[in-house]
């Protein structure tokens, strides 16, 4: 049997909760889940059957109102030592990041983070991650049980399946999550309600090409024209100013994986790359031809920025419409 932590926000699951099933789905057919939230988050647990989920375990407490590390962490490390599970899958969110090395650390398991591919052979789990800032790719065997595994955002895709609904437990946390000596006080949502780039399907980043705040109306331009891609910068624009740190793709950002990554103005930083190599298809435009950007690039337009994006939206939003 396999495990998953089912990431939510409020009552509601987040695409992260799907992709940690999915990946779950790759180690073995039997998918246990964990969801945890305030009162009201049981209703979501029928979601996660549509995508392979057979039982989903659910904690409702007004102490997980906000992200509860230490209960969530008590919690998940009772459940599998309980069920036996030979895996607990994670995604590699912000919330993941912290979560799966506390149960790994409870569980005194083997971690593996950042994975992008799972696989079983015998009785050892076998996953590959990025080293050395993504310029390799590193094979680990987990042996014993659990192994804890965080993957890569975006690279295990939710699919749906044709199973029946999920039984659903009840279950009390361990202690009172309300003592918990951590405590989330608020929650702040940046990027006024924008689609997140670790959970979009496109991404659309810029760099300092653009030469200034003001010319960042291009990748914006761009990004609404796919109509469903988010805008992403490089660190050298977050440190300049012009974008907010919840934009940055990169060693010291976000990790992406999307279908699409459109690089505009981005040299191609070792750190930048690190980000966003795994994306399965990437566009970089560029006025140097030589830019590290275009050794990992599957598409190089080399040109200026200014008269290559207005002309790439508007064709794509031309496609859009005779499609």
């Amino acid at each position: 049997m396999i495990f998953a932590f089912a990431e939510s926000r409020g009552t509601s699951l987040r695409k992260a909760a799907f992709e940690a099933i999915s990946a779950a789905r790759e180690l073995g057919d039997d998918v246990h889940a964990l969801v945890v939230g305030p009162s009201g988050i049981a209703a979501s647990a029928q979601e996660l059957g549509a995508y392979g989920a057979k039982k989903v375990f659910v904690c409702e407490h007004a102490g997980f109102a906000q992200y509860n590390p230490e209960a969530t962490a008590a919690l998940l490390a009772e459940r599998v030592k309980v069920g036996g599970y030979r895996a607990v899958v994670f995604v590699s969110t912000a919330q993941g990041r912290d979560l799966a090395p506390r149960v790994a650390a409870k569980l005194g398991a083997a971690f593996a983070p950042d994975v992008t591919s799972v696989a079983t052979s015998g009785d050892e789990i076998v996953v590959t991650h990025p080293v050395y800032s993504g310029k390799a790719i590193a094979a680990l065997v987990l042996n014993g049980a659990p192994a804890v595994i965080a993957a890569r955002p975006s690279t295990f895709q939710p699919a749906r399946t044709d199973g029946a609904s999920p039984s659903v437990e009840t279950i009390a946390p361990v202690g009172d999550p309300s003592a918990s000596r951590v405590v989330v006080t608020e929650l702040k949502i940046g990027g006024g309600g924008k689609l997140d780039v670790s959970e979009a399907a496109i991404v659309v980043s810029g760099g300092r090409g653009l030469k200034g705040p003001e010319h960042f109306n291009l990748v914006e331009d761009l990004a609404a024209s796919f109509g469903n891609a988010a805008v992403g910068a490089s660190r050298a624009v977050v440190d300049a100013g012009w974008r907010p740190h919840s934009d940055q793709v990169g060693q010291t950002g976000k990790v992406v994986s999307p279908d699409l990554y459109v690089a505009v103005g981005i040299s191609g930083a070792i750190q930048h790359l690190a980000g966003m190599r795994t994306a399965k298809t990437i566009v970089a435009i560029n006025r140097d031809k030589d830019a590290p950007i275009f050794k990992v690039a599957d598409y190089g337009i080399v040109g200026d920025a200014f008269e290559i994006v207005p002309a790439l939206a508007a064709a794509v939003r031309e496609a859009r419409r005779s499609g």
